[in-house]
């Protein structure tokens, strides 16, 4: 294929997706009145239990729990975002809840509930690593939203070494 070809061939994958991707965007938002929708509470509870996986407690009701709590803290985060960053990441959580977005962006065949924790780890490295810009920062919007979240609840912060903030 020549390099005009690919060319083409990129920008209009990339303008179609884009199309598709705001039409989801619009049908199934990723957020709602700012705070995670279904669909961004699936994609972020996956993600968190993929990222976090060996901080989580290792039973099941305790895990459970603290992925709970990392979505409650992610919607607060998200609250405090400003508009423009919110329906970003709308945007975002809309494209990866969609089959075709999921697959293409994140490669992973499987809802995020059905999907393993090891094929859920296995996209979301392969998002970090990719060549392409836009998958990159995908992994890192999903990745630092996450920790951020669950490292911000006073109880995650002995698993960091961190004492708390210093008392006068």
């Amino acid at each position: 294929m020549q390099r005009r070809s690919l060319l083409k061939l990129g920008v209009t994958a990339a303008a179609a997706l884009s199309i598709v991707g705001g039409a989801v965007a619009w049908l199934q938002p990723g957020l709602e009145r700012g705070a995670l929708s279904p669909l961004g509470r699936e994609v972020f509870w996956s993600v968190g239990a993929a990222v976090l996986d060996k901080t989580l407690p290792a039973q099941d009701g305790a895990r459970e729990i603290a992925l709970e709590g990392l979505l409650q803290r992610v919607d607060v985060l998200v609250g405090t975002l400003p508009s423009h960053a919110q329906n970003e990441l709308s945007q975002l959580l809309s494209l990866l809840g969609n089959p075709a977005g999921r697959l293409s962006l994140a490669g992973l065949a499987r809802p995020w509930a059905d999907a393993s924790l090891e094929e859920v780890q296995k996209a979301l490295q392969a998002m970090r690593v990719s060549s392409l810009a836009l998958r990159q920062q995908a992994y890192a919007a999903l990745h630092e939203i996450t920790a951020g979240a669950y490292f911000s609840a006073p109880s995650s912060w002995s698993l960091l070494g961190y004492p708390g903030p210093l008392k006068f």
